[in-house]
């Protein structure tokens, strides 16, 4: 259904239909024909103040609550109330709490493209993220830095400072921060070759996100890898606005290691248990420490108690505690759903509706002088558009939510909007558009 363009698609079923695309009847006609529309009803959507559905176009900062997830916590409250510690080996409904982690484990690695012995459900993002760089972080007198983008999300940047700082080096000498041309809003590709190129003898690990979380920039993962690979670097990602939101090939682009999170884009919950990679070439390198814990022990002989430590194989080594039954079972209704629409597909149906959005977002950025950040190209986005308003964002930002549209701020002046295709309709984007010109032409009018 995708041409080169989402909008010339959707124009043209627009010209097929006999209706203008930026119509009411277009938007519900698209949803009609969606096939992945049905998925909408597996999750409970916020009401908005006049009691109708509010447009959540959040999803990249908080997804949306799995109606199985409810079901499932219940459930398990249920043997926990019925069984007690037995749960952990006796469990009614197929799910014994020791072996929790392997419901959502193999479902996880399909999500980012990885065998699943390569992926561990466990901890929490930015502690996973340390973890990992005490294995992948190894500085030397010759490599020393890290290599990553001057604006990433601050929790990032805060590791990696205190990892080179715990190292014995000094964060303004051992990170290289990249950041965008003058006047230019995302990095270059080219740029990022060739800062990697210039500085690679330095560097022990380059450290991107898959998705930049303020532009929506999706960067070519692929493409830093096998230049980090090529000047002997390790590649690590933070995927924490990738994983659920873009197609991944974490194993077949032979990135060294990379975490999640699962609150956003796979819908797990607030603060709810992340996720790890690690690719297998590096499952018996006996040169990669790791920080152990009881739960990365061989699972055959956990119980036993042994004071020696046996690893489990691959990534689950990493695991250091049970993990959260509920947050993973939470997890397990969304990752459910997810295999009734496959990847593939929310990719198309993403791409459809973020062109969308874009397109009847044109008009008004040229009249309320506002800017979309986001890369134009839809290979290089995900399902967000950041937009820089002419104005300070708390003087439209309440109104916009009043009138039902949940989006996010970040100040002074941006707004991010997420239409997510798991449970977001072309109808959604429509009101959302609405919304925003009303309130823009109010705001504009008030400030004559």
């Amino acid at each position: 259904m995708c041409s080169s363009l989402p909008i010339d698609s959707l124009q043209s079923v627009a010209q097929e239909m006999g209706v203008d695309v930026r119509s009411k009847a277009f938007a519900r006609e698209m949803d009609a024909r969606d096939k992945l529309a049905p998925l909408r009803d597996e999750f409970a959507i916020p009401k908005a103040q006049d009691g109708n559905d509010a447009v959540y176009l959040c999803g990249n900062s908080l997804g949306l609550l799995p109606k199985r997830a409810q079901t499932l916590v219940a459930e398990e409250f249920q043997v926990w109330a019925e069984s007690g510690v037995i749960g952990h080996h006796q469990h009614r409904h197929g799910r014994p709490w020791v072996t929790i982690d392997e419901q959502v484990v193999g479902k996880s690695a399909t999500i980012v493209g990885a065998k699943p012995a390569e992926v561990a459900v466990m901890g929490t993002l930015t502690a996973n993220l340390h973890f990992l760089m005490v294995s992948f972080y190894r500085p030397t007198a010759q490599r020393y830095k890290i290599l990553l983008e001057k604006r990433a999300f601050p929790s990032d940047t805060y590791a990696v400072k205190s990892q080179i700082q715990f190292h014995g080096y000094d964060p303004t000498t051992a990170m290289v921060a990249l950041e965008p041309r003058e006047g230019e809003y995302t990095l270059r590709h080219e740029d990022i070759l060739a800062a990697i190129e210039e500085h690679g003898d330095e560097i022990a690990l380059v450290l991107f996100p898959g998705v930049q979380y303020y532009t929506g920039q999706l960067f070519d993962i692929q493409g830093i890898t096998e230049a980090a690979h090529r000047k002997g670097c390790y590649a690590g990602f933070d995927l924490a606005h990738a994983a659920g939101n873009v197609p991944l090939r974490l194993h077949d682009w032979q990135v060294d290691f990379a975490c999640w999170c699962s609150y956003k884009y796979l819908n797990s919950g607030p603060g709810s248990i992340a996720g790890i990679f690690v690719h297998e070439q590096h499952f018996d390198n006996p040169a990669l420490p790791r920080l152990t814990g009881w739960w990365g022990h061989e699972k055959t002989t956990r119980f036993d108690m042994s004071d020696e430590f046996t690893p489990s194989p691959g990534a689950a080594v990493y695991q250091h505690s049970n993990p959260s039954v509920l947050n993973t079972v939470c997890l397990l209704g969304s990752l459910q759903v997810f295999e009734r629409a496959g990847m593939e597909q929310l990719r198309e149906k993403s791409l459809l509706l973020t062109g969308y959005l874009e397109f009847l977002l044109q008009d008004l950025v040229q009249k309320f002088n506002m800017k979309i950040i986001t890369p134009r190209s839809p290979s290089e986005r995900g399902c967000q558009l950041s937009i820089l308003l002419d104005c300070d964002v708390d003087t439209v930002f309440p109104q916009m939510m009043a009138a039902g549209l949940i989006c996010d701020e970040r100040k002074p002046n941006c707004i991010r909007l997420g239409p997510t295709p798991l449970y977001n309709s072309f109808t959604d984007v429509h009101r959302a558009a609405e919304i925003i010109c009303r309130v823009m032409t109010a705001a504009s009018a008030k400030s004559a």
